[in-house]
């Protein structure tokens, strides 16, 4: 199995590679266009900021490789932001893989929002094996909008997102990577295969 991790300037990616590790698998740390598209897995991680990290993908011809992935593409946190139409984030227009807008949490609310939370609603592959109103760990100041294409949801005083898929393209906002035996699960079935819920 060959997992290119895409290189850019963001921040988590360490944490994601040991995660892969741990299942018996060594990924690749690349923004090499041709190792992009010859994995059978791209996993596209991060934490940081929507329009810097746009930059950064365009000034390298990024986002023209990203889009057109046709093999199981994984975003986490930044990733899945990214991966949408806009972002509400210094007014990015993002990738447009995924048919949604990114929005700030409302500020009455402790932002950004981190820790344990209920992931539910859950469908398709990814969610093999793990229980509906199963715990994942979040960090983030932005979220999803709820649409079609949503497979999984949380609520922190509004529903947002918690999971979105779109064709070959799955995006979670949690970190699987420091969700203990759930997050290790939903990594597994994407990397090694999992039965659809």
């Amino acid at each position: 199995m060959n997992v290119a991790v895409v290189k850019y300037n963001a921040g988590n990616v360490l944490s994601v590679m040991f995660a892969i590790r741990r299942l018996g698998l060594e990924p690749v740390w690349t923004d090499d266009p041709e190792q992009l598209r010859s994995a059978d897995r791209v996993i596209f991680p991060g934490q940081g900021e929507a329009s810097s990290a746009m930059a950064y993908l365009r000034s390298r011809g990024l986002d023209e490789v990203l889009t057109g992935l046709s093999q199981p593409v994984l975003g986490i946190c930044l990733g899945l932001h990214l991966m949408c139409r806009w972002s509400e984030e210094n007014d990015t227009r993002c990738l447009g893989i995924l048919p949604h807008e990114v929005r700030h949490f409302d500020d009455s609310l402790k932002v950004p929002h981190v820790g344990w939370n209920e992931i539910g609603g859950l469908s398709g592959s990814l969610f093999g094996g793990v229980d509906d109103g199963a715990f994942a760990y979040f960090a983030h100041s932005y979220y999803v909008e709820t649409g079609e294409n949503v497979t999984a949801i949380t609520d922190y005083s509004t529903r947002f997102a918690s999971a979105v898929q779109v064709r070959n393209f799955q995006a979670v906002q949690f970190h699987p990577e420091k969700s203990g035996d759930v997050g290790e699960r939903i990594l597994r079935n994407f990397l090694l295969g999992g039965t659809a819920r």
